[in-house]
């Protein structure tokens, strides 16, 4: 099943930290931050060509989000998040 998002919204799912530090060490889940960085997987049909960001973002890029914004959807036991355009913050390069 797909998720495709309605107007100005995306869906992101967050890409999983590492669970080593660049030392080896392996850190529990307990430990680990909340990764920040999201891979954008669909696009709403309502983003139209007037919107700034609407040129440079493109499923697959990966994103920064605001941390509370969106709606958090389990589907087919994948954890994923739609979010309006405006809640992106910036692009990963």
């Amino acid at each position: 099943m797909n998720l495709k998002p309605l107007g100005d919204r995306l869906v992101i799912k967050k890409i999983e930290a590492q669970e080593k530090t660049k030392s080896g060490i392996v850190l529990p889940n307990s430990a680990q931050e909340q990764p920040l960085i999201s891979e954008v997987l669909a696009l709403g049909d309502g983003i139209t060509s007037d919107d700034k960001k609407k040129d440079t973002i493109k499923v697959g890029d990966k994103v920064i989000a605001s941390k509370f914004s969106g709606t958090e959807v389990k589907l087919d036991d994948e954890d994923y998040i739609i979010i309006k355009l405006n809640d992106v913050l910036a692009i990963v390069e």
